[in-house]
């Protein structure tokens, strides 16, 4: 249900019969996020100072991050109107004035190497191109000279090894455009550098390892696509325009039936920003949803933020997911990061009578069936289910660096209704989604590097703990059930400890264990449970207080093994009642030298030869 301190129009269940969703609630909800800031401006509206927790920048940078990011919503809404937004345009222009302004006392930090006003830049300058005709052609002469004298501080600069290389290329483009100093091999460079990124299916990493997440949507993608539309290169439009449709194959995926996002990577503060791409193959015509399909996945998406409270009853973003949670965040995310949301208006730049907002919203895939989708660039795995409509991703490929440092990366398995246990307390416990082996201190081993070994109908994954033992991990899914093999060689004198999902409520889940199975209930039916098929001693529940997005109270079900070897589990997360004890009965496994063979209750069976 919508919060009533949320002003959207009534719905209407006739053109979006599955979410009531209109162009009309996307242009109320943009308003009310950008009326809530202006009690946070400067009197020149240069700075926007939320409250929160400040940034590792410094409070000047966070205001610069205010203005910037609120201002990639004002000028989708502006172009959107063709213009008739005259306040926002007035507010605006005036920060932008302000903001360049070194006698103003509202003035931005100047751009140097790596530095974070380099992140915002790009959006200012991606926002001035989007609404020249009613913004930048119409700014006084001295005022345009301050603006592009600002952003061409980013000429000569070195970015990080990352993404940030884009925002030197379409900042440096937007400079060119206008006349200003530019480098046209540093907008060259940050193209050039992707490709040696692009991995295949769609897919690009962030940087130089392992790192699929949203950046690859919202920054990789968009970025240069953006760029097209400033450069109007066609060449390399075809070359991302076909990419982009490469990706959206797959990550239309990542979205349950309700709308929530897989919550997996890291700026997941960032929430509908996920959106970006889905827009973008609208606005590109790279996309292999239809219109209805588009809308329906997008308003989904912020109306199931819009449920739980984003934005909160003064209209502002927080550092969380549903509520504030600083431990989704990283250092650098201050009180206006989240506003990075923007990029999910992008469809705003889209005109009324677009098919994307004129057609009948149509169902998805997850909609009306399962689904099962391998990404083997990656070696990520999602399976969904339509009874309960969660989408779980099986994590055998992206580890942000090695070793992985983040809970948000080194799980095996993420979800759209689960999160990973993230507070320090929890993480140094290693419980959820994770196969540790227990050095008789007590501590749990952490997964290290991991080495993709396949993704397809079986997907398995290995890694070496720092004692030197390798974990060979098989995923093989069924439903709403995942089958993991674990093949354990080395580990001496270590006792084995695996973990399902971590449910988190408002109060404490339920929990039960029986004869080699444990299991954890919300209060709403979510049900985590993990079955030991073979090679398990024993069964827990570990509990947790304030280390889930999810909610204050968690808990999650494990299995327990007295030495290192073979260990097979069923691992459960469904919307729907589970009686693992049944489940451990009905599942025949057997293990032989050369193979492993699973048998299910409804007769089938699925056999893989085993890895060590």
């Amino acid at each position: 249900m919508i919060p009533p301190y949320l002003p959207l129009p009534p719905t209407d269940r006739v053109i979006s019969p599955r979410t009531g969703w209109t162009r009309a609630h996307w242009e109320a909800l943009a308003d009310r996020l950008l009326d809530a800031v202006v009690p946070f401006a400067s009197p020149g509206h240069a700075q926007i100072r939320l409250p929160g927790r400040a940034s590792w920048s410094g409070v000047a940078l966070d205001g610069l991050e205010g203005f910037a990011r609120t201002f990639l919503t004002a000028a989708f809404r502006i172009a959107g109107a063709g213009g008739d937004a005259p306040h926002l345009v007035e507010r605006y222009a005036r920060g932008l004035a302000a903001g360049t302004d070194p006698s103003s006392g509202e003035a931005w930090p100047v751009l140097t190497d790596c530095s974070q006003q380099m992140v915002e830049a790009a959006s200012i300058a991606v926002g001035l191109h989007e609404t020249r005709p009613w913004l930048w052609d119409r700014l006084d002469a001295d005022v345009q000279e301050r603006v592009v004298g600002w952003l061409g501080g980013f000429v000569g600069r070195r970015t990080w090894d990352n993404n940030w290389m884009l925002f030197q290329t379409v900042t440096e483009e937007f400079l060119k455009s206008v006349g200003g100093p530019y480098e046209q091999g540093e907008i060259e460079r940050g193209l050039d550098r992707i490709e040696d990124w692009y991995v295949g299916d769609g897919w690009y990493t962030d940087g130089g390892t392992r790192n699929f997440d949203y950046y690859c949507g919202w920054a990789l993608h968009l970025y240069p696509l953006l760029w097209t539309r400033m450069s109007g290169d066609k060449e390399r439009a075809g070359v991302y325009t076909g990419r982009l449709h490469d990706f959206l194959e797959t990550y239309q995926h990542f979205f349950g039936a309700d709308g929530a996002p897989i919550h997996h990577g890291r700026s997941l503060t960032y929430r509908f920003a996920a959106l970006a791409p889905v827009w973008l193959g609208a606005l590109v015509d790279a996309t292999p949803l239809t219109p209805g399909q588009t809308r329906k996945l997008a308003s989904s998406v912020v109306r199931h933020f819009a449920e739980r409270g984003v934005p909160d009853p003064a209209g502002l973003l927080s550092l969380g997911w549903y509520d504030p949670f600083l431990p989704a965040t990283q250092p650098y995310s201050g009180p206006a990061s989240p506003y990075w949301a923007s990029k999910g208006f992008l469809g705003l730049l889209l005109p009324p009578d677009h098919a994307v907002w004129t057609e009948r919203e149509q169902p998805l895939p997850i909609d009306e069936h399962d689904v099962t989708v391998a990404i083997p660039a990656t070696g990520l795995l999602l399976h969904g289910t339509r009874h309960d409509g969660i989408v779980r991703l099986l994590n055998h490929g992206s580890d942000h660096g090695a070793p992985p440092d983040d809970p948000h990366y080194a799980k095996l398995a993420y979800s759209t209704r689960t999160g990973p246990e993230a507070a320090e307390h929890a993480w140094t416990r290693d419980v959820d989604n994770h196969l540790a082996l227990i050095a008789p201190d007590g501590t749990p081993s952490r997964r290290t590097a991991i080495q993709p070994l396949s993704c397809g109908d079986a997907t398995a994954s290995s890694h070496t703990t720092s004692a030197g033992a390798r974990i060979i991990s098989t995923s093989t899914v069924r439903g709403p059930w995942e089958i993991r093999v674990h093949e354990i060689v080395g580990g001496g004198e270590h006792a084995v400890r695996e973990g399902g999902y971590a449910v988190s409520d408002a109060t404490p889940p339920a929990a039960a264990t029986g004869h080699g199975w444990a299991l954890a209930r919300r209060t709403d039916g979510l049900t985590s449970a993990v079955v030991g098929l073979y090679g398990w001693r024993r069964a827990s529940v570990s509990r947790d207080l304030e280390s889930n997005a999810f909610g204050p109270h968690s808990a999650v079900p494990c299995l327990h093994a007295d030495a290192p070897g073979v260990h097979i589990s069923l691992v459960v997360l469904s919307g729907d009642a589970v009686h693992p004890g049944a489940l451990r009965d009905a599942i025949t496994v057997d293990v032989s030298d050369e193979e492993i063979t699973i048998g299910f209750p409804d007769g089938t069976s699925t056999t893989h030869r085993r890895r060590a």
